[in-house]
């Protein structure tokens, strides 16, 4: 039905970078939600009055305040999908995230209540009425959100979508939790175990569960996560696919929200090159970037010098240098080489200066005082007329 819906509904259903598209999608998906969820409550609170089941009952308010959430989805995508403005100039592409959050919220404090309700059903408990329809109407609730679950998953998939897949789980939770409530009502109807009240407690903790894992995927990108490895893995292979790009770094990716992504870099050029020419190539990339990753780019030439034998000599000496320490700190469960860039020597009277960076892992053992003390301790050694200038950056 989404499926259908989304080629009737949305002009471009494959363009997912655009904020209009993401905009229907999160729209479709949030009105959809809307309607099942209130067919749901509807049967399921009949269902628990009949059976006088607070599982039932707390289930049907489940699914009221899931209609809630998918009301926050559909003014959240309404409200990301907004043209940037002077206050916000990448956007408001960061409002997923928040109503992904909000979504999250809800299914942590409906989770707290049916643990609650529960606790008294346990302390208190009451004898389960049961009828066919009682049956279908939990058996066709299972059905229905494994059905939401599913398109909500693909959806939010294909859009990298935070609020999406919150609702997803959130479905997956509901489907659970309305399975275990059907198990509790056949128990109660066919022996004379009461354990409604338990069962509740079992999907009141899946639920929380779940909330805690929404709310972990929608807080990292609004903290600044790192980017996925695979879209730094494209655009080094697309900046480095162009001649006369000697190497790239210090590559920093900002994320006003999908599909609204700002990223920085360092390519490494000759220094004798044609500055003109190599201006040219930088502004080719930066376009290539915007049309096959979707994202803006700002490109910092960086000269290397390149045919010089001693310049060449003393890199050799400090890669060694690197090598050495990196081996000796895989030992301390470092798994990440050390590697440098900028590489650059100033010659004087007295003594030559080694200026480079060196890139470091967050998770290295040692400071970065300290790193740097032991890269000039050792190539001091063999060279005492070698002055060493070291900027320590983190690695991706």
């Amino acid at each position: 039905m989404i499926t259908l819906l989304s080629r009737l509904f949305i002009k471009t259903p494959d363009n997912i970078t655009d904020p209009a598209t993401r905009q229907s999608y999160g729209i479709l998906c949030g009105a959809v939600g809307i309607f099942l969820n209130l067919c749901l409550f509807a049967g399921k609170f009949t269902a628990g009055i009949l059976s006088s089941s607070i599982a039932i009952t707390a289930d049907a308010f489940n699914n009221l305040s899931d209609a809630g959430s998918s009301i926050i989805t559909l003014i959240g995508f309404k409200m990301a999908g907004q043209k940037p403005d002077p206050d916000h100039p990448f956007g408001h592409g960061r409002i997923e995230y928040i109503s992904g959050l909000l979504v999250a919220v809800i299914i942590l404090l409906m989770g707290l209540e049916l643990l609650k309700a529960s606790v008294s059903k346990i302390l208190h408990p009451e004898t389960l009425a049961f009828s066919p329809v009682i049956f279908f109407i939990l058996l066709a609730s299972i059905l229905v959100k494994g059905y939401m679950f599913l398109y909500n998953r693909r959806i939010g998939k294909k859009l990298n979508a935070a609020a999406i897949l919150a609702t997803a789980a959130d479905s997956f939770s509901d489907m659970l939790a309305t399975a275990v409530v059907l198990a509790a009502t056949l128990v109660s109807h066919f022996t004379s175990l009461s354990i409604d009240g338990w069962c509740g407690i079992l999907v009141g903790l899946f639920i929380c569960y779940a909330g805690c894992q929404a709310a972990k995927d929608t807080i990292s990108p609004l903290l600044g996560q790192a980017p996925d490895k695979e879209f730094v893995s494209k655009i080094n292979d697309l900046v480095m696919a162009h001649e006369g790009i000697l190497g790239i770094h210090d590559l920093i990716v900002h994320n006003y929200g999908p599909g609204r992504i700002l990223i920085s870099l360092h390519a490494e050029v000759p220094s004798d090159g044609c500055l003109l020419e190599l201006h040219e190539k930088i502004d080719t990339i930066e376009h290539e970037l915007k049309e096959q990753l979707h994202c803006h780019a700002v490109i910092h030439m960086d000269p290397v010098c390149v045919g010089d034998e001693e310049t060449a000599r003393f890199k050799i000496l400090a890669e060694n240098c690197l090598q050495e320490i990196s081996e000796e700190l895989s030992l301390r469960g470092n798994r990440r080489k050390l590697t440098l860039h900028d590489f650059r020597i100033v010659a004087g009277p007295s003594h030559t200066n080694l200026i480079f960076d060196v890139v470091s892992p967050y998770d290295c053992p040692i400071s970065d005082r300290e790193l740097t003390s032991r890269i000039q301790e050792r190539i001091r050694q063999n060279n005492p007329d070698c002055s060493v200038v070291i900027e320590v950056d983190k690695q991706m």
